[in-house]
């Protein structure tokens, strides 16, 4: 899981910076991206793509990459998912995420010159840093994969809020992907003003 940040420290490169997003896929809800900056490569938890973790090991896991990290989101809302498609809303959301890291790196008196991006899939960045797209980056790479956890963790805890303003359609369990209830519940109630459009035509 280091091979890549081993690589980019060889090339010369002192700050490394994960990133993943989470919500490609559902329903409703926004896209989020998280950008990493792991202080140290060494955890008690298991740091692994999101999606291979249970609840209760993605929640361990984030607080400890909370005390291990500096890191940024971005969310970008479903209506800009609408607007220009997820796939240009999850790169606007990467560029929001990888700002505010490296504002907050700045904060620290960082030098950011030397800066590399490890992407997940082909998630792409318009910033001026050096830049790789690593294809399952979130199963290959710690800084990745902790990215991931950071915005699936964010985007499950936003969801939970949603649910509090709209419960009869469940967010809380489904997290605005397309499961049978959440089919069952459109039916029944009709669109939220969380759901996407264009992920909902029939």
């Amino acid at each position: 899981m280091l091979a890549f940040e081993r690589r980019a420290k060889k090339e010369g490169f002192t700050v490394i910076i994960g990133i993943d997003e989470a919500g490609r896929g559902p329903l409703a809800g926004p896209v989020v991206a998280a950008a990493v900056h792991l202080k140290t490569f060494s955890f008690k938890n298991r740091i692994d793509d999101s999606k291979k973790l249970t609840p209760q090991q993605r929640a361990r896991a984030f607080d400890e990459i909370m005390g291990k990290a500096c890191f940024g989101v971005g969310v970008i809302g479903e209506s800009v998912v609408d607007s220009i498609n997820v796939s240009a809303a999850a790169n606007r959301a990467v560029d929001t995420a990888v700002g505010r890291l490296a504002w907050r790196l700045r904060q620290q008196g960082l030098d950011l010159q030397k800066t590399i991006l490890l992407l997940d899939g082909r998630l792409k960045s318009s910033l001026p840093y050096s830049a790789k797209e690593i294809i399952g980056g979130d199963g290959r790479s710690l800084s990745i994969a902790a990215a991931s956890i950071i915005a699936k963790v964010v985007r499950d805890k936003l969801m939970v809020v949603y649910d509090r303003l709209y419960p009869q359609y469940g967010f809380s369990r489904h997290k605005g992907y397309g499961t049978a209830g959440h089919f069952d519940r459109i039916a029944k109630f009709g669109l939220s003003p969380i759901h996407r459009r264009t992920f909902c035509r029939r």
